[in-house]
């Protein structure tokens, strides 16, 4: 039996298990199964809680492909408030050991619950090396990108952690974002593949995306995907460094764009439920 709790944060779902739990270690094949919406539990990612000796808590981050990522925005909320409700974090403010980097927690608690979380993300990087993007040294900045079925679009890649691929549109198509996001994610240009991001400046403060996740496809919404489209659209000279509200179909959260380019996320996250693994799925994985 091995325990786990499953939270979202604007419907962006992760299951939360401690290493402690398992008996061998979780493989990409077990992943898929726990995270399979008809054969499993269901969800965008698994949280697997892990020893530290650099921060207060440690976070392994796995998509629903059995890969691993190195930050998730929504991710680390919904980890930070099953520390804090199932009693291990004693205080508000902790860190969190990623393979993207040790981020700042800071968990908002009123009358008696917690419902919010801001994290220090970390800073944005454009230089094409440290995405990592393969061709010259250079901010990839509103640079044209060649898709498999002909397809150029002006891109501007950047990571927060974990590696993003902004392209800037007039209009919003979910269709799109299915078609060539999946041609995006696995562009020859990036060596660890990439997240998706589409998206439309409605003003000097605000941004709207659609997301195609790297491992996980279409997604509701992402805080790091957030971070890396408020930090190119500022980039960019369309949006202003200070907070940028990007709105996403699963919600909003509020990014700030400092000008060393470090960021902070602002966002709501929820725990749905508690459970356990059944032995007999736990030996079938």
């Amino acid at each position: 039996m091995i325990p786990f709790a499953k939270g979202h944060g604007l419907g962006n779902d992760y299951i939360v298990i401690d290493e402690a739990d398992l008996k061998a270690p979780l493989s990409p094949k077990a992943i898929e199964r726990i995270c399979d919406r008809n054969w499993g539990v269901g969800s965008d990612g698994i949280l697997l809680s892990v020893p530290s000796s650099r921060a207060d808590f440690g976070l392994r981050i796995f998509n629903p492909d059995g890969s691993e990522a190195e930050k998730s925005g929504n991710g680390l909320r919904i980890f930070a408030k099953y520390l804090w409700d199932h009693g291990r974090a004693k205080k508000a403010t902790f860190t969190v050991d990623t393979k993207g980097g040790v981020v700042e927690c800071q968990c908002r608690v009123e009358t008696g619950r917690m419902g919010f979380v801001t994290v220090e993300m970390g800073r944005a990087t454009f230089r094409a090396p440290e995405i990592p993007m393969n061709g010259p040294d250079r901010d990839v900045v509103s640079v044209p990108l060649q898709l498999a079925d002909g397809t150029t679009l002006a891109v501007t890649a950047v990571s927060v952690g974990n590696p993003h691929c902004v392209t800037f549109v007039d209009r919003l198509d979910e269709g799109e974002c299915r078609r060539l996001g999946p041609l995006i994610e696995n562009h020859p240009a990036f060596p660890n593949r990439t997240n998706v991001q589409f998206a439309k400046v409605s003003g000097r403060g605000s941004v709207d995306i659609r997301i195609w996740e790297r491992g996980a496809g279409y997604t509701l919404a992402s805080g790091s995907s957030s971070c890396g489209a408020a930090s190119a659209a500022v980039k960019n000279g369309l949006c202003d460094h200070g907070r940028v509200r990007v709105g996403m179909p699963g919600g909003e959260l509020t990014i700030e764009v400092r000008p060393d380019w470090s960021l902070r996320l602002d966002g709501p996250v929820e725990e749905v439920y508690r459970g356990t693994l059944t032995a007999e799925f736990a030996a079938s994985l």
